[in-house]
């Protein structure tokens, strides 16, 4: 799995892996099979639509404390 942020911390956990960074645009890979990446996604589970059961992105990138890049800005 990949997230695109704007910022990262100075330190990231040892399954998430920065691919690039370049003209601010961060790139990184998570390894989403790493146990304590696991760990981490059943503290934030939390039902995001009626009968669904997930993870929302920026819930995890708050607890990262990375900035995703906001698909939403129109230009």
């Amino acid at each position: 799995m990949k997230l695109y942020a704007t910022s990262i911390p100075e330190t990231l956990p040892s399954w998430a892996t920065v691919i690039s960074n370049k003209a601010g645009l961060i790139e990184v890979e998570i390894n989403d099979e790493d146990p304590g990446f696991h760990s981490i996604i059943e503290e934030l589970s939390t039902e995001i639509q009626p009968g669904v059961i997930g993870v929302k992105a920026s819930d995890l990138c708050t607890r990262l404390s990375i900035e995703m890049v906001d698909t939403n800005e129109e230009n």
